[in-house]
């Protein structure tokens, strides 16, 4: 069960983080990439962001891509957020392939 606080700090890093990857997002043609949750550790140094990709099959190389630019991110969201939080949090990116689950059981049920 997460503290208020932590619901606090995860809908600001959501916040923040969808717009670092709206900005980033923009040169990319044909890609989206949103932030659906992030989760925050009890001690607020691990957040775990999952990122909802457009269209899926690009999914595993812009996780990959994102995971190899992971410092340049949280340096970024450091400028955003560091009046507001004392340590800026390890960043870790998952996909989030709940669209992809409901398509498929969509088409299923359509069968």
């Amino acid at each position: 069960m997460e503290t208020t606080r932590q619901n606090r700090v995860s809908r600001l890093l959501q916040k923040e983080l969808s717009l670092i990857f709206q900005a980033q997002t923009r040169q990319m043609q044909g890609v989206l990439v949103s932030v659906s949750a992030v989760r925050i550790s009890p001690d607020m140094s691990i957040a775990r962001a999952y990122l909802s990709i457009f269209p899926s099959e690009r999914a595993e190389e812009i996780i990959n891509n994102v995971n190899n630019n992971q410092k340049s991110l949280r340096f970024e969201l450091g400028n955003r957020v560091g009046k507001q939080l004392r340590i800026i949090p390890e960043l870790k990116f998952f996909v989030d392939d709940s669209l992809d689950y409901i398509d498929n059981i969509d088409r299923l049920l359509k069968q």
